[in-house]
């Protein structure tokens, strides 16, 4: 590229990082997951030192990418980061200004996929969905009514999305269902990504993830912590389930992001839900213990960390996340494993995104003797760690073994390419735990042992003054499922209009 190309992105950046410091004070309280762009732009900054702020918790909170800018490093460093950062500032100045907004969103596919990444399409045959939101100082408020053709969890309309919060001081309080995604994976996470429906619950999480102002503390640097709390759907085994998640970030050295997840599932019809029951859950005391009938429910914990850092212009990371069913020691027990690598490269004048990720979910697989039909299972709660069908984590689900290779090119004009190539093994023991106790409900949950191959890609770009996204796949044979069968391709597309 030519050195008045990178003058003239070096002057926009100047201007862009400024007014994005001046106005993020009125920005929308987060950037949702699923936006491969823009976390390809915060975890560049990121890495390259310019955002000193964990980059593996989403939603991210947009005071937190502002307190953690330093404008000057990032303006010096344009060439690397300049396009990143006017991404940003453009949705920025889109979904966060103050007052009303809204979007017009209709979607259809030939078959909603199995395996669902960071960047997720279609859950649904056909989607219309209008989304409304008010922003103002310490409150935020999002409405969004969809309506779906042909179900696979026989809800017609819902409001996924839907969200009521607000500021106090330095926290955030909400209620509603919003997408979340747990941990440094590109395609998959092992305690909590957007492959199943948001679950509808109240959280509080840090609005700026700033480090501690106490000197014996402030070694762990900046930290954000999240904690909600749910209710599952009632055609259960145990109906109405409760689902508690929380998360702690921690980035004690630049370029290193360490996470520490649990997720309880206790409570619903029959079930003790007491503050001794939570307390049990809280502290492990629920893996048969004090027998079956007095354990408090199923709790999964994680631990994950990724370490990016400058590479030339470029960046790199490196990541790993475990995961257990279950406490001994007071440390997961029963793991399931996660690790990965990704890049980033500037070729044909555009932004690259690339990651390699491998993926384990049979419990102990890979430091001891398999044990199947843990991961995700659990004796009292017989659907598992799923809502309405689809895991709460991996899309794999338990008892599998997968390989990814992904990318995505971000064109200059604003245009997105992604394709990944996924090797998979489903269940590989061929038997499963799941109860299926609602036949309206199609279960994602491979049925049998399969090996498999994924190729997916989707393409992105301006249409008819909104938003257009192309969505293709192919499997090298059906996909069998508890629910059903999955075809082998399937082809989809999403517009969205904003006004």
């Amino acid at each position: 590229m030519s050195s008045m190309y990178w003058a003239r992105v070096g002057g926009a950046v100047a201007c862009l990082v400024i007014s994005l410091q001046a106005s993020f004070a009125y920005a929308a309280p987060w950037l949702e997951p699923g936006d491969a762009r823009a976390r390809h732009g915060i975890q560049k900054l990121a890495d390259r030192g310019h955002v000193n702020r964990s980059v593996t918790t989403w939603p991210i909170m947009w005071a937190s990418i502002e307190s953690g800018l330093n404008r000057y490093t990032a303006d010096a460093d344009a060439s690397s980061v300049g396009d990143g950062l006017a991404y940003l500032k453009f949705e920025q100045s889109i979904q966060a200004a103050p007052g009303f907004q809204a979007e017009l969103g209709v979607g259809a596919t030939s078959e909603p996929g199995f395996l669902r990444g960071f960047k997720a399409g279609p859950r649904e045959e056909g989607v219309a969905e209008l989304n409304l939101q008010w922003l103002g100082n310490a409150w935020a408020l999002g409405l969004s009514p969809t309506a779906t053709v042909d179900p696979e969890d026989d809800e017609s309309f819902r409001l996924d999305g839907s969200y009521l919060a607000a500021t106090a001081g330095n926290w955030v309080f909400g209620a509603g269902a919003i997408d979340r995604w747990w941990g440094p994976g590109w395609q998959s996470s092992l305690i909590l990504s957007n492959n199943a429906r948001p679950v509808p619950a109240v959280w509080l999480n840090r609005r700026d993830a700033f480090k501690p102002q106490s000197p014996w503390l402030s070694w762990i640097g900046p930290w954000q912590l999240t904690v909600y709390a749910g209710q599952l759907e009632s055609e259960r085994a145990v109906p109405d389930a409760k689902l508690v998640g929380m998360r702690l970030t921690v980035r004690p050295i630049a370029g290193l992001d360490v996470g520490l997840s649990r997720s309880l599932m206790l409570g619903g019809d029959g079930r003790p839900e007491n503050g001794s029951t939570f307390w049990n859950a809280l502290i492990g005391r629920d893996n048969g213990q004090e027998g079956q009938a007095n354990d408090p429910g199923n709790q999964l914990g994680s631990i994950d960390a990724r370490y990016g850092f400058g590479l030339g212009e470029q960046t790199m990371g490196l990541y790993a996340q475990m995961m257990g069913e279950d406490e001994a020691g007071a440390f997961p027990a029963r793991k399931s494993w996660l690790f990965g690598a990704d890049l980033t490269s500037q070729w044909f004048a555009a932004d690259q995104q690339w990651f390699a990720e491998y993926i384990n979910t049979i419990a102990d697989d890979l430091i001891s003797d398999p044990l199947p039909n843990i991961t995700y299972e659990h004796s009292i709660y017989q659907r598992g760690y799923r809502y309405y069908g689809r895991s709460l984590a991996a899309s794999l689900d338990g008892d599998a073994e997968a390989v990814t290779l992904g990318g995505f090119h971000f064109f200059n004009n604003g245009s997105n390419l992604g394709a990944a190539l996924t090797f998979a093994r489903l269940n590989t023991d061929g038997a499963t735990r799941t109860a299926v106790t609602d036949e309206s409900i199609f279960y994602s949950v491979p049925a049998d042992n399969q090996d498999v191959a994924y190729l997916s890609m989707n393409y992105g770009s301006r249409l008819l003054a909104g938003w257009l996204d192309l969505n293709a796949s192919v499997a090298s044979e059906k996909t069998r499922l508890i629910g059903g069968v999955k075809a082998q391709w399937a082809l989809g597309a999403e517009w969205r209009y904003r006004f």
